[in-house]
């Protein structure tokens, strides 16, 4: 087939936009360039993983899931159904812990993502500071074995281990990291998230609050005199997580951050961070 037969073939189950997005990201086009494409053969391989796109779109699959990739901070990484797709309120809670590392620990800090999934955010960080030493850390065996693909395939030297957030942990670290799942068990969310993306990396009990509680909890024994601790959060978790942290830590420094929509979603913990 040609790549105009595969806008036609497209056209007539998805928005025109989807249909050049798909097709230019599985031949390596910007969507805006098919045009000057469109007598160009497509092997019958590529023609076939375009179709299968399309068909997931059709049954109302995330995008990123069809195409079995996402890009985040510039990188591309392998996702599917057993890791979350990465938002780009994540990419700002890498962003900013980046500036910290820089800020406190001169490039240079151990660091434990905990809730890994597909590792975007400690693979990331790798990337970015390559002197940071990262451990990625799931309960997923699944979400696991996409992290070591996403690893491999973007080079990077990073520790792969499973666990419960910090039980089975006994190092300690400079920073720990983590977008956990915060959503409240009867909180209503898009019908494409709750259909297809995995309930365990999204659902938490007592009222979205119970891996904050956990991580925090355990968080002293596996942390250094200074630290960072880096957390997404729900948009209304702020006052909770707060009264969280002065719970189990004591002398630390407290900073929420609003994402570019104005909505607080990241919250920085600091110890003898000056």
């Amino acid at each position: 087939m040609k790549i105009n037969d595969l806008i036609d073939y497209g056209n007539q189950y998805l928005h025109k936009d989807q249909v050049k997005l798909i097709i230019g990201d599985i031949l390596n086009y910007n969507p805006l360039e098919l045009y000057n494409h469109l007598e160009e053969t497509v092997d019958e391989k590529k023609c076939e993983i375009i179709k299968k796109a399309v068909e997931a779109i059709i049954n109302k699959k995330p995008l990123q899931y069809a195409l079995g990739r996402t890009g985040f901070y510039g990188y591309t990484f392998k996702v599917n159904e057993n890791v979350l797709i990465p938002r780009f309120e994540t990419e700002e809670l890498v962003e900013n812990t980046i500036q910290y590392i820089d800020q406190y620990f001169n490039k240079k800090a151990k660091i434990i993502d905990l809730g890994c999934g597909s590792g975007a955010i400690g693979i990331t960080l790798k990337k970015e500071r390559k002197d940071c030493d990262v451990t990625l850390l799931d309960i997923s065996e699944k979400a696991l074995e996409i992290a070591e693909e996403n690893k491999e395939n973007l080079q990077t030297d990073v520790k792969i281990i499973q666990g419960d957030m910090l039980e089975q942990v006994e190092e300690k670290f400079d920073i720990i990291i983590s977008n956990p799942p915060y959503i409240k068990e009867d909180e209503p969310i898009d019908d494409l998230v709750k259909n297809n993306e995995p309930h365990l990396a999204l659902y938490a009990k007592d009222n979205g609050l119970y891996y904050y509680d956990k991580i925090l909890k355990q968080a002293s024994s596996h942390l250094n005199d200074k630290y960072i601790i880096a957390f997404e959060i729900g948009y209304d978790q702020k006052q909770e997580i707060t009264e969280l942290v002065h719970k189990y830590l004591k002398d630390v420094r407290i900073l929420c951050k609003k994402d570019l929509q104005g909505r607080d979603r990241m919250l920085f913990i600091f110890k003898n961070c000056e």
